[in-house]
């Protein structure tokens, strides 16, 4: 018994030597690659990736003959299942990262296939990174390029330390579809995918699939991981509030195509009731200083008044008026409050670079109209009052409902300044799900066609030998 004791601690000893060996050599080979600039500069991410070897001190990820292949074999199916997301082949090796080969270079122990294996795992992890990268930021986001997204935490997200993490978790695959977006209208394109590849769909043409594509990857450039949401569609002329599980949808008028809304995201902090209108410059200068210069009692009219740089009123006259024909960048009109105002009874804000706002309209006959891109580019939205009330019921705030009818009832200034903002995003999607089914919207702003243009170069790309 005493010997064979001895002979175990002596065989478990020499395993350990021999497998140590192997890691140190696997090991180094990792790090040169990861060392080598000509083989990095090949890599999507090769930042993340080399953070990604860093804190598993260069071992293998994938192919280590410890780690449980399921898990590679997982890791690969997400890679080779590209297409149920809406993203195509050529960012993830397929050419070279294949199920034969994880299953020949999984069993290898030899120093001769070292670097072959080398290799394949830091494929592996390069095609994962981009994945998940893919799925949140997606590929073409206007904000973050590629090299930017590989050298920095973006908004606290940061593709190794999501891939890392999912490393350790029971279901790999679940937790790397984490980093999708959790927006509605994503997740009702994303299922149409799923039961489009698993069952097929024969009435979904060529055409409508790259419009999938292309808004799935709009999507993917909004950062909101919030359930409560004020969202706004621009093609389909739509605002739907989500709030608590429910959806409260309401018509909305859009910019004109020469004065497009722009898509955004933000926070509405408050609302305010019966507005006064600070006409933005261009439409100042563009459209009523003509009108003023043609017809002198335009401003009473309308309810405007010119004020001075320093906010003083200007008593407008044949003089006043010359010189402000002269210099109208010195000058700026608002428009009091009232059933006349433009704003109507009540304006959202919220902060952005473009000075648009959402708000009531007093031309209401404009919501029973098809073709709804008509404005200067801010959004009037149609019922603005049921909006205001549920913000207020969301924010916790039904004790001021009350004042909010009074005020909107009796054209009186209120602002409602919300305990907790609400998030709204402004997009611009040409295909939404309804029913299980897509419905194409007119590309009101021709947007789609640059996108499209990427696509189909991508896939171009992707089949060429």
């Amino acid at each position: 018994m005493k010997a064979f004791l001895n002979f175990t601690m002596i065989f478990f000893g020499i395993m350990h030597i021999v497998v140590h060996g192997q890691d140190t050599k696997t090991a180094n080979k990792i790090t040169l690659l990861l060392k080598d600039s000509l083989y990095l500069a090949n890599l999507n991410y090769p930042k993340s990736v080399s953070r990604c070897y860093a804190t598993n001190s260069y071992n293998f990820l994938w192919l280590n003959d410890k780690q449980n292949i399921d898990q590679a074999e997982t890791a690969l199916a997400l890679l080779t299942h590209f297409n149920r997301f809406g993203l195509l082949s050529s960012d993830y090796y397929s050419k070279n990262l294949t199920f034969e080969g994880l299953n020949q270079l999984g069993g290898f122990f030899s120093e001769k296939h070292e670097e072959r294996k080398a290799m394949f795992d830091i494929l592996m992890t390069d095609g994962l990174i981009t994945f998940i990268n893919n799925i949140h930021f997606g590929k073409y986001n206007p904000l973050y390029d590629r090299s930017y997204i590989d050298s920095i935490s973006i908004k606290g997200f940061c593709a190794d330390k999501a891939l890392s993490n999912a490393r350790r978790q029971l279901d790999f695959s679940k937790a790397v579809c984490e980093a999708q977006p959790k927006l509605k209208a994503y997740q009702d394109l994303q299922n149409y995918l799923d039961q489009f590849y698993a069952v097929g769909n024969p009435d979904t043409t060529s055409a409508e699939m790259a419009k999938i594509l292309i808004n799935m990857e709009r999507l993917r450039w909004i950062n909101t991981q919030s359930s409560d949401y004020v969202w706004i569609n621009i093609p389909s002329y739509t605002l739907a509030f989500h709030h608590q599980g429910n959806v409260s949808e309401f018509k909305v008028v859009v910019g004109k195509p020469k004065t497009a809304t722009p898509v955004l995201e933000s926070e509405i902090d408050y609302f305010s009731t019966a507005p006064d209108w600070r006409v933005p410059q261009s439409i100042f200068r563009n459209e009523i200083l003509p009108e003023i210069l043609e017809n002198s009692g335009y401003l009473e009219d309308n309810h405007y008044s010119i004020y001075d740089e320093t906010g003083g009123k200007i008593i407008v006259n044949s003089s006043t008026l010359q010189e402000i024909n002269k210099n109208p960048r010195k000058y700026s009109v608002r428009q009091s409050s009232g059933g006349h105002n433009a704003l109507g009874a009540i304006v959202f804000r919220f902060q952005n670079s473009h000075g648009v706002y959402l708000h009531d309209t007093p031309q209401k006959q404009y919501f029973n109209r098809e073709n709804r891109a008509l404005s200067h580019g801010c959004i009037r939205v149609q019922n603005p009052k049921l909006l205001a009330t549920q913000l207020l019921a969301f924010d916790d705030s039904n004790e001021k409902i009350p004042v909010l009818e009074e005020a909107v009832k009796a054209y009186r200034k209120r602002d409602f300044i919300l305990k907790q903002p609400v998030p709204i995003i402004i997009t611009y999607l040409t295909v939404l799900i309804k029913n299980g089914k897509p419905i194409i919207y007119d590309d009101i702003y021709q947007l789609d066609k640059s996108l499209v243009e990427m696509l189909h170069h991508d896939m171009r790309t992707a089949t060429t030998p």
